[in-house]
């Protein structure tokens, strides 16, 4: 039997890597898109059933390549974790067009892209999954999080039209809120006086991603909020 298809878009060496560790671990081979390849080569040598891709959301003339490729090489994709995002975090005074459009360009106009790729294959094997990584700033937009506020409150618009449009074809879609600080070598540097339950891990969050595409049709699930105990909301 062939193994399930997994591409996740933006993988880093904190959330990203988290979730292709979790789902080759539970069987689907898993394709890991980002801009840097080089890291992503270092990370499939650790990772059975994986395969590094080069792709950046912003080049939207290369994305109907990357997932023929994908499809190619791997098999059909039944599920897509869209993990990249951006954007700049300052006021409207300080804010720029260009950090302002950036923002919109990975965050929003990424997913619609990455979409537009994956569903046709979905339908090909009557159901699929795509879960897309939000943040806090998707429902509070802070004071200083004029650029990136606005583009993922977009994204979040975006996948509860995607969920509407989708689920009556068995295509679930799902937004996770990432309500903290995740668990990464920069920010435990910006943060080093913060305890270690102050954090998000990657690993944890991993496995709320991979709960969400493994759920039954009859009680799935759009949003979920994911924050640590001692986060204030």
């Amino acid at each position: 039997m062939n193994k399930p298809v997994c591409v996740i878009v933006g993988v880093g060496s904190g959330n990203g890597a988290a979730f292709s560790r979790k789902f080759a671990a539970k069987g689907y081979r898993v394709a890991m898109l980002s801009r840097n390849l080089d890291y992503l080569e270092s990370l499939a040598v650790q990772i059975p059933d994986s395969q590094a891709y080069q792709y950046d959301v912003t080049e939207i003339d290369k994305a109907a390549e990357i997932f023929k490729q994908i499809e190619s090489e791997m098999g059909t994709i039944s599920v897509v974790v869209y993990n990249a995002g951006a954007g700049a975090f300052a006021n409207i005074d300080d804010a720029t067009v260009e950090s302002f459009q950036r923002a919109w360009e990975v965050n929003a106009r990424g997913l619609f892209i990455v979409a537009q790729q994956v569903i046709p294959q979905m339908r090909k094997i009557n159901g699929g999954n795509i879960v897309i990584i939000g943040a806090t700033a998707s429902v509070k937009g802070g004071a200083n999080f004029t650029p990136f506020a606005s583009a993922k409150a977009a994204q979040r618009g975006l996948a509860q039209s995607l969920a509407r449009y989708l689920d009556p074809e068995k295509i679930h879609v799902a937004y996770i809120i990432l309500d903290g600080v995740v668990d990464l070598e920069r920010t435990r540097k910006a943060m080093s006086d913060k305890p270690d339950d102050y954090f998000m891990s990657p690993d944890d969050i991993a496995e709320s991603v991979f709960f969400l595409t493994q759920q039954p049709q009859s009680a799935w699930t759009f949003e979920l909020d994911l924050r640590p105990f001692g986060e204030k909301w």
